[in-house]
């Protein structure tokens, strides 16, 4: 399941965007055509009449609006096609997702990070390596899309006004065989979320370094706290890294790595009262993340056990836009997120304990200036935030 050798498909794709110059932010920037399959992928991730009962798309979860993560902010996860049922997590935005490499051990030395990490993979824990592989997911789950097997969502696509597409792109015989057309359903899926209309790079930061926008004072402030790593830094970029100054790739502001950063359960996840199957622990359920993935992939317990807790470190490209935060929607704002980081370890900050109490990332010994006691003022964290805040793509030039 995890391959630990040079991850190619981010690479060809990082050329394919330099050739196509998406990284140069062009005056039309994510205005590209689709091309067929794209487009096809298109209208499958925006069919509601694929999952069952019918109402519920891949973008009903991962819409445009909200930098194609979940547009419902009032609730922790999102609903399933059946409106009783809740996902056990949030639902993380598919732009940008292209880039991560495949799942790995990366024994690269980083700050606070003396033993290596895991990188890359899709998902909060990394359990689908590819776009393909991810994108086959939520049509059978029974918490989303809820179809029983892979032939109800065929018909549905033969039924489509889109179906003479699918047999243009993959052939005139292409919905015949169901396991064969189900593949191509992914892929056509995979190819629209790795086209520029999902990965525009659009945001005011981005025009900002490409000289074609001015920051406020605030803003110019905040990523400067963003950006250092020092002592006096709020060191977000040593797990939402930049791309090397030196370096022509784009700025993904993730390092693909994992981390438990100590997020407290989240007593409102409507996951908690569903019945069993669906939820056999009840009320007792914790989210071990990438421990309990490595588990189920057969590795043994002393590995599994040393990732418990750890989710993926999401991109921070159109962040402001994908409220709730962490994995089980326990933030609601991104200032309430940055002072989670900024005080967790200050006495009397208030700050429920972690869900997962193991692997907690801290300094080791304890130290002021460190992640969880980082003594921002309340300007820079707001001034952190107004920075989050150009990450968002559909930025307009003046």
């Amino acid at each position: 399941m995890i391959n630990r050798s040079t991850n190619l498909v981010i690479i060809l794709s990082l050329a394919v965007l330099c050739l196509t110059g998406a990284l140069a932010v062009p005056a039309n920037a994510g205005e590209n055509e689709l091309l067929p399959i794209e487009n096809l992928g298109k209208l499958i991730f925006f069919d509601a009449n694929l999952s069952k009962p019918v109402g519920q798309s891949c973008a009903s979860c991962h819409d445009p609006s909200a930098g194609f993560a979940n547009p419902v902010t009032g609730l922790p996860v999102s609903q399933g096609a059946i409106p009783s049922r809740y996902g056990n997590r949030n639902a993380p935005s598919v732009s940008y997702a292209m880039f991560s490499p495949v799942l790995q051990y990366d024994q690269t030395m980083r700050p606070g990070i003396m033993e290596g990490m895991y990188v890359g993979g899709l998902f909060w824990d990394g359990r689908a390596n590819t776009l393909e592989d991810q994108a086959k997911a939520p049509f059978l789950n029974p918490l989303e899309m809820h179809n029983l097997r892979k032939a109800t969502v065929i018909l549905g696509i033969r039924q489509s006004s889109y179906a003479k597409l699918f047999q243009q792109v993959f052939g005139k015989r292409s919905l015949d065989d169901v396991d064969k057309a189900y593949e191509n359903v992914a892929q056509a899926i995979a190819s629209y979320e790795r086209s520029s209309e999902v990965n525009p790079f659009t945001s005011k930061y981005d025009y900002w370094k490409a000289g074609q926008a001015v920051f406020t004072d605030s803003e110019y402030n905040g990523y400067l706290l963003f950006t250092n790593t020092g002592m006096m830094g709020a060191k977000c970029a040593n797990c939402h890294s930049l791309a090397k100054p030196d370096s022509n790739d784009p700025d993904l502001f993730t390092s693909f790595g994992y981390q438990n950063v100590g997020a407290p359960r989240n007593p409102d996840l409507p996951f908690y009262d569903l019945p069993m199957p669906l939820n056999p622990a009840g009320e007792s359920y914790v989210d071990r993340g990438l421990g309990d993935f490595l588990r189920s992939a057969g590795y043994p317990e002393d590995v599994a056990a040393k990732e418990d807790g750890k989710f993926k470190i999401p991109s921070l490209r159109n962040c402001a836009v994908t409220p709730p935060y962490e994995h089980n929607g326990v933030f609601s704002t991104l200032r309430e997120v940055v002072m989670f980081n900024n005080t967790r370890d200050v006495a009397g900050a208030g700050w429920p304990p972690p869900e997962v109490p193991e692997n907690v990332h801290r300094h080791m010994p304890p130290m002021p200036r460190t992640f969880g006691q980082l003594g921002l003022t309340d300007q820079q964290v707001d001034d952190i935030v107004a920075f989050l805040e150009t990450l968002t793509d559909g930025y307009i030039p003046q």
